[in-house]
């Protein structure tokens, strides 16, 4: 093999462990929340019930915040709030129906 070759090769493994090293600190990051207890949750396309329900979590669901916005002010099971959890690429759930310990944000602002 070649010296140029092999430093090709060389920084390609490396690349490839950062890579590797850098998604599991970001997955690491990640805290999981309880739903309320005792109910389905409608899932839905934005920070309101005015939008589409994308699916219903089932009982005993736990979801991961990955940021937060204002949004439609619902009550839910943990109270009054306007906070909508983000919990994927589109979906968002009330934080009233979230058991964060927090009647405030947990997570960063969606952007």
């Amino acid at each position: 093999m070649t010296s140029l070759k092999r430093r090709s090769v060389a920084l390609a493994g490396l690349a490839c462990a950062f890579l590797m090293v850098g998604a599991a600190h970001a997955e690491a990051a990640v805290h999981y929340f309880d739903t309320a207890p005792g109910q389905r949750l409608n899932v839905r396309r934005g920070p309101g019930t005015q939008y589409g329900i994308v699916r219903v979590l089932p009982e005993g669901a736990k979801v991961a915040i990955y940021c937060q916005t204002p949004g439609e002010t619902v009550t839910g099971y943990y109270g009054t709030s306007n906070i909508w959890d983000n919990i994927a690429n589109g979906e968002f759930v009330s934080d009233t129906n979230v058991h964060t310990g927090s009647d405030g944000y947990v997570a960063s602002r969606c952007g």
